[in-house]
């Protein structure tokens, strides 16, 4: 099953890699396509030579990767005619995941990833408002109007999915891989709070801001969507941190 992600997400996640040399790049690049949901589970990876072709690199880096990944659990191989390298439904509690996650951060790292995760988007957003063009907004708007906020689940998967496509609007290699590496990173934390329905209806709307700065190429208006949605998010994400620390559980409501 592939994941319902926009195109420029999974142009991401497959673009050619700054150092082509070796496995583990290759291992990351794909951990944090699953991680960020932009590969969902079962769904069947490109083929070695594709993926050896969009990644930049040797057929044995590839197949080095692809093994590093089977070791980790996260894809299978399998033989035959329907075969390939396949995403593993992943079976793990995650809400005792993000808890552990939590306890082991301390209040102001938290705060400081939150800081550093905004400062990038808000570049990002800066970015895309400069340089996209008026067909890049109107897909973006597009792809917008289709997403499902309705769930925390969907709303987790597309506004990662958002926030990465923006950063291909930006048209900035390195911020492609920095917004990758921090979702991967900092994305399942951050994103906590769109358990609540009124956080949902939020991000939402702060989407739609950036979208609308985008097509108008506003960049400052951009930039500080980007930075008000970022703060928003991080708000019940250091509210759950607190209540954790006093000795209650995830599952309250994020934004008590």
């Amino acid at each position: 099953m592939e994941s319902r992600v926009g195109p420029g997400a999974r142009e991401a996640v497959f673009a050619q890699l700054a150092d082509t040399g070796r496995a583990e790049q290759v291992a990351q690049r794909l951990t944090d396509g699953i991680v960020l949901g932009v590969l969902g589970a079962g769904e069947r990876l490109p083929s070695e030579p594709e993926l050896a072709r969009r990644f930049g690199v040797a057929l044995i880096t590839v197949r080095e990767g692809l093994g590093i990944l089977r070791e980790a659990g996260l894809v299978e191989t399998r033989r035959g005619r329907e075969g390939g390298s396949f995403v593993v439904a992943d079976d793990a509690d995650h809400r005792s995941l993000i808890t552990a996650r939590l306890r082991g951060l301390a209040q102001v790292e938290l705060s400081d990833m939150a800081v550093y995760f905004g400062a990038i988007l808000a570049g990002v957003a800066e970015r895309a408002a400069e340089r996209a063009s008026a067909g890049d907004a109107e897909r973006l708007a597009a792809w917008l109007d289709a997403a499902d906020f309705d769930t925390a689940a969907s709303a987790r998967t597309n506004q990662g999915g958002f926030f990465l496509e923006v950063a291909v609007l930006s048209q900035s290699a390195r911020l492609v891989r920095e917004q990758i590496r921090l979702q991967a990173e900092f994305g399942p934390l951050l994103l906590l709070g769109l358990d609540d329905d009124g956080q949902r209806a939020d991000a939402s709307a702060h989407d739609r801001r950036i979208v609308r700065a985008v097509a108008a190429h506003r960049p400052v208006e951009a930039r500080e969507s980007a930075g008000d949605l970022v703060r928003g998010l991080s708000v019940p994400l250091l509210a759950a941190k607190a209540r954790i620390e006093r000795g209650g559980a995830l599952d309250e409501p994020v934004s008590a």
